[in-house]
């Protein structure tokens, strides 16, 4: 079980380590509207993730490859609008803005999670074979394996924000560049996962 604990772990600061278009979101709302306002977003992959991982477990050796072309192609389309309302919150800076409320942060993040190909991409070539063997072995395997990845995941999530929302208060110049960085970032990340749907 400790073995399975571990690889959850290494496998949580893993994913929420790597820039992707969750993470370009998640700084992009913390730079716009702080950290107290972003943090539930951190918590968005275990409301989206729970579909995500049984249809992965379920298809996972049967996904034919136009099914994950299609979403990856819809989450695209959908890291690029993220990108134009970062965009835009870059554009109309204003120093002092909290327009968007924690909760639909959260569901922001949910639907960018959903949209990403990234999590069906790692629960079916990499988290879920794991999970599945472990399970077999003993539920509390597969347990584990989950509390030690949601675990890290999400503290590494939090700290990321608090991270970004000590950026935030470097001053409204540092502010805006950071979050014309995160407008960027998700645009190419979009343009990237389009590409490659479309390819």
């Amino acid at each position: 079980m400790f073995a399975y604990l571990l690889q959850g772990l290494s496998l949580g600061l893993s994913a929420a380590a790597s820039p992707g278009p969750f993470q370009a979101f998640i700084i992009g709302q913390t730079l716009k509207n702080g950290w107290r306002r972003t943090l539930p977003a951190a918590f968005a992959p275990l409301i989206s993730d729970g579909p995500i991982i049984a249809l992965m477990v379920l298809l996972l050796t049967r996904m034919p490859p136009a099914v994950l072309t299609a979403i990856q192609i819809v989450g695209a389309l959908y890291v690029l609008y993220l990108g134009w309302r970062t965009f835009q919150a870059y554009r109309n800076f204003r120093p002092v803005d909290a327009s968007d409320s924690a909760g639909r942060t959260l569901w922001q993040a949910v639907a960018a999670n959903l949209l990403s190909p990234g999590p069906y991409i790692f629960w079916s070539l990499l988290a879920g074979p794991i999970l599945v063997r472990g399970w077999q072995q003993s539920p509390a395997n597969g347990i584990a394996f989950l509390a030690g990845f949601y675990g890290a995941m999400i503290g590494a999530l939090i700290l990321l924000i608090v991270l970004f929302g000590a950026a935030r208060q470097l001053g409204p110049r540092v502010n805006r560049a950071l979050l014309g960085l995160s407008a960027l970032a998700l645009v190419g990340f979009g343009v990237y996962q389009l590409w490659q749907g479309l390819r």
